[in-house]
């Protein structure tokens, strides 16, 4: 009967955190939604823009080298955004097993890979299988928010190691975020740039001042920067939208729990004191 107790005061205990949870999960949620869905525009513009003057020009060797890339598929860098805290549902484990199943992909076909992990967790689940491939860590677990510096930083570092030649492609690794429970794993090259092809004979023809390469060259870094930018705000988006969804189904399972064992209580001290009273009449009548 203690024992009893004791399990459903601590299964309470339990539910009372993993609610506070949920709504401390919902009220972030708010403002990372928010601020995931007021990046998309100009991420996808500064995509049209670049479409519009990559498609005026003519690669050659004057052509950008983050939109022409090195000539060569040999090294690939796979930059994985996770969490750096758990208990978000699948949404860590999802974006890791999407990078592994494309670097084991890259493997086979007999390439080079490297990773950058962005986060505790996905650093933590890649580490198992791919310790040697990592090549470096960052911890933001120091950053309250994320902002644009945060993602600038990131991008310097990849660009430094390409301007180093230790990459020919890159590929970005995040969750997109569609709602509280939908969160999509997604893949994205960003070097070399894969940039929609712009300009339908119904769209306007643009004259660039200076030539397009030149405002490529400026562009195509910041794009980048951009693109890290957005993957960081979808990927706080997702982990609240996943952690909030994960912590209600806690909160609900825990109330199960107490149910259940409650029940089982209920019937042992009903059994208990039935057993008394058998023991007290059987007393009675052999007196």
């Amino acid at each position: 009967m203690k024992d009893l107790r004791n399990r459903i005061a601590s299964v309470k205990a339990t539910q009372k955190i993993t609610k506070a949870m949920q709504m401390v999960a919902a009220a972030k949620l708010r403002r990372a939604q928010t601020a995931a869905e007021a990046a998309r525009p100009y991420a996808e513009r500064m995509a049209t823009v670049l479409g519009n003057l990559a498609s005026g020009i003519t690669v050659g060797p004057e052509t950008p080298r983050l939109l022409a890339g090195t000539g060569a598929d040999r090294i690939h860098l796979l930059i994985v955004c996770t969490a750096e805290r758990g208990l978000c549902g699948a949404f860590n484990s999802s974006i890791a097993r999407l990078t592994r199943e494309h670097a084991n992909r890259l493997l086979a076909e007999g390439k080079t890979v490297k990773i950058i992990c962005v986060g505790k967790k996905g650093y933590d689940i890649l580490r198992r299988q791919f310790a040697e491939q990592i090549i470096e860590f960052v911890d933001l677990r120091a950053v309250r928010q994320i902002g644009f510096e945060q993602a600038d930083m990131i991008a310097q570092k990849i660009l430094g190691r390409f301007e180093a030649g230790e990459f020919d492609v890159a590929t970005l690794f995040y969750s997109r975020f569609r709602s509280v429970i939908a969160q999509i794993p997604t893949a994205q090259q960003i070097i070399p740039a894969q940039i929609e092809a712009a300009g339908t004979p119904s769209e306007a023809v643009y004259e660039y001042e200076p030539e397009e390469g030149e405002i490529l060259a400026t562009l195509l870094p910041r794009n980048l920067t951009v693109q890290i930018f957005r993957a960081l705000l979808e990927n706080a988006a997702s982990e609240q939208g996943a952690r909030m969804s994960a912590m209600d189904n806690a909160t609900r399972n825990a109330g199960e729990m107490i149910k259940k064992q409650t029940m089982t209580y209920n019937r042992s001290r009903q059994a208990m004191i039935t057993k008394e009273l058998i023991e007290i009449i059987s007393g009675a009548e052999a007196l």
